[in-house]
């Protein structure tokens, strides 16, 4: 099978095949962008300072290092916890037309609902590669609101076949975290029954 890549700027044609659990990886335009960045363009309505248009963010801190005259290295760029964004997604995809969002765990019906309507993925950058991921980003061209600190600031990256990413919500709106609990579900249901008639004896 060969390696799917996702170059930006994505368009939804580029994404209409991809199902949960594929693979993917991406080259182009990443942008960090988590917790207070949402916060700003939903809460407080301050337009981002950046065009994500077709574009990807990445839910993560980054560890960067300053070589002075706005040159910088990226020296650590693991994935926070997506779920933390879930009540801001589905409005953050409508007002800037994302089309991949990068980030570890799931997310919930609300995300869902603006993959769909907007066709755009949520995919998932496997747990321990946070150096790995640093060494797919060539170069940070800018980097906005630096005034949050470092790990909240906007740093816009050009990354080259970044990943392994992990479909874990597609533009048709399923879920591959949510599909896994009702399978892991019945499957405890069933070891439970087991394991409490062999105990049975146990009062």
């Amino acid at each position: 099978m060969s390696k799917k890549i996702l170059t930006t700027p994505i368009k939804s044609e580029d994404l209409k095949d991809i199902k949960i659990g594929d693979v993917i990886y991406l080259s182009g335009t990443l942008v960090t962008c988590r917790d207070v960045a949402h916060r700003r363009l939903i809460e407080k309505g301050i337009p981002l300072p950046v065009d994500l248009k077709g574009k990807a963010i990445f839910h993560a801190g980054p560890i960067v290092k300053d070589h002075g005259n706005e040159n910088y290295e990226m020296i650590s760029v693991g994935p926070t916890t997506s779920m933390r964004m879930e009540k801001f997604e589905r409005e953050f995809i409508e007002e800037t037309g994302v089309k991949l969002i990068v980030g570890k765990g799931g997310m919930g019906k609300n995300t869902e609902e603006g993959c769909k309507k907007h066709k755009v993925l949520h995919v998932v950058l496997p747990a321990g590669n946070a150096v790995l991921a640093a060494n797919k980003v060539k170069q940070i061209k800018e980097v906005h609101w630096k005034d949050l600190g470092m790990p909240e600031s906007l740093w816009v990256c050009e990354v080259k076949e970044f990943g392994p990413l992990i479909v874990s919500i597609d533009t048709e709106g399923n879920n591959i975290f949510e599909e896994n609990k009702v399978g892991f579900n019945k499957k405890k249901e069933e070891q439970y029954n087991l394991i409490s008639k062999e105990v049975s004896f146990i009062k």
